[in-house]
């Protein structure tokens, strides 16, 4: 919390569009399917690679944001950075992977990529790597 009293004010802007994003993302996949939450957020017209700050930036405030919004998992947060994206004309991917040799339990989880860097959802050690759903 110290740390959102410390930033800027253009900063604190850019949180609060994430905060916006990330709980309008949450609401939807509470309330449609993931297909359709999808066909929403990737509507926008997006072709042009992001910078690494531009990557760095979109990480830092989603995952800022997704802290004051309940369940705000991966899913939510890959969208949500997808959307942000592709506001400024920048593509990328959701990358959905299961976990790897787990046998019990189904554990699923969903990445932002963007011209081949991951931009949220960490690592992808461990997990087999399903689908990728793009920019339109």
């Amino acid at each position: 919390m110290a740390r959102v009293l410390s930033l800027n004010g253009s900063e604190a802007l850019f949180l609060c569009r994430c905060l916006v994003v990330v709980a309008t993302v949450r609401l939807a996949l509470t309330l449609f399917s993931y297909n359709r939450v999808r066909g929403m957020v990737t509507r926008l017209n997006a072709r042009q690679c992001a910078s690494m700050g531009e990557l760095r930036l979109v990480a830092w405030g989603v995952s800022a944001a997704a802290r004051f919004v309940p369940r705000a998992t991966c899913l939510t947060q890959a969208l949500s950075g997808q959307y942000i994206l592709a506001r400024q004309g920048n593509a990328s991917n959701i990358r959905i992977g299961i976990e790897r040799g787990t046998g019990e339990q189904l554990k699923a989880h969903a990445w932002l990529v963007s011209d081949n860097h991951i931009v949220l959802g960490g690592s992808v050690d461990g997990f087999a790597h399903l689908v990728d759903h793009g920019s339109r």
